[in-house]
């Protein structure tokens, strides 16, 4: 069985953070998400695994390499603009070869990983195994109406009325029979080959597609919000090894709870940092300041008397001034400074689709 990540679209959605980057390479617990894909991957018993390349390719393929620091081999495939998810399928044919292969969208994120998938497949009575969880709003998804037996009874793409509350996740086993279904497709009214269709189209032929009904918690992190939640989630459910203590805790600071600290980071004399957080190399906390719960301080980054809070900080960014900041995201190199001299007024510097939420005077 071969494995397939999806590493292409533009991440609108996620603008600004993805003006200049691949949305794929946005940190949740300072690593890629791309990355924690991977490790789904190998963690499911795949050991090859094609990355599917869009037009925004910056840093995956330096990062990745060739996959074996991910005990994998990894294939890299040009899918150029990108058609949908079953056009990813139609570009990947002669790496997939005749093999049975699990899709993975590389933005999406699995408490429990894959491993189900193939557990699922292994039983021998299936064509393809497809993952649905019930979401509160199913129209922005993959929709899929079960009978009384778990069996399909029709599958949509983004409908304006969902027939369920079923949202298929974006992970999918396939058999080879699916190659004869992608070739087949005709664009959809939002001009893509959808997935939804090779999947309708293969219970057509097969009758043999099975539902996995997910345990644990989902994320696709195609919005701020989600990257957040997703860095939150990640962050509660690491095991305590997960956070290597490997820097400098002054005896005057506090630490609680799980804090990951890479080397030559530091937490200086009155600070307090409480976890779950992680703090990436060479990161400094100074001058009182507060860390508190499912933040994440990427490489270089130093905070001076700000108290944060379930926060993404990248890499090389300065936090400084006397504020509390929750709820947020800073980009690599952003600098949050306070204005020393007169006027005493905020001064911003935005690119496009940047947002600035200030406490209401009230507060």
């Amino acid at each position: 069985m071969k494995g397939l990540l999806l590493a292409g679209g533009r991440g609108t959605r996620l603008r600004p953070l993805t003006f200049t980057g691949n949305k794929h390479m946005l940190p949740v617990a300072n690593r890629p998400i791309l990355y924690w894909g991977l490790d789904h991957l190998r963690e499911a018993g795949i050991e090859e695994v094609g990355i599917v390349l869009g037009p925004l390719r910056e840093g995956i393929e330096a990062g990745v390499g060739d996959g074996s620091t991910f005990g994998l081999k990894v294939t890299y495939i040009q899918q150029g603009e990108p058609k949908g998810l079953a056009h990813a399928i139609l570009c990947s044919r002669d790496f997939l070869g005749d093999d049975p292969f699990l899709m993975y969208l590389g933005d999406n994120m699995l408490e429990h990983g894959l491993r189900p998938y193939v557990e699922r497949f292994a039983r021998g009575d299936a064509s393809a195994v497809v993952g649905a969880v019930p979401v509160r709003d199913a129209s922005h998804y993959g929709v899929v109406e079960l009978g009384s037996k778990d069996q399909i009874v029709s599958i949509e793409e983004k409908p304006s009325s969902p027939k369920s509350d079923l949202a298929l996740i974006g992970a999918y086993l396939f058999s080879p029979e699916v190659h004869d279904v992608v070739r087949g497709l005709q664009p959809s009214s939002r001009g893509e080959l959808e997935i939804t269709d090779a999947i309708r189209g293969l219970e057509e032929r097969t009758h043999r597609v099975r539902v996995l009904h997910l345990d644990g918690w989902w994320k696709d992190t195609g919005r701020p919000e989600d990257l957040l939640e997703a860095n939150e989630r990640v962050l509660a459910s690491r095991p305590r090894s997960f956070f290597v203590a490997s820097g400098h805790v002054d005896p005057a600071a506090h630490v609680s709870g799980h804090v990951g600290l890479a080397a030559g980071a530091v937490i200086g004399p009155g600070c307090t940092v409480r976890g779950p957080a992680v703090l990436g190399e060479g990161v400094r906390i100074e001058e009182g300041a507060y860390v508190g719960p499912y933040t994440s301080i990427g490489k270089g980054s130093v905070v001076r008397r700000a108290e944060i809070e379930r926060s993404i900080l990248m890499e090389e960014v300065q936090v400084d001034v006397g504020l509390r900041i929750i709820d947020s995201i800073l980009g690599r190199g952003c600098r949050v400074v306070e204005r020393e001299r007169t006027p005493r007024g905020a001064a911003f510097v935005m690119g496009d689709a940047g947002k600035v939420v200030l406490p209401s005077p009230r507060d």
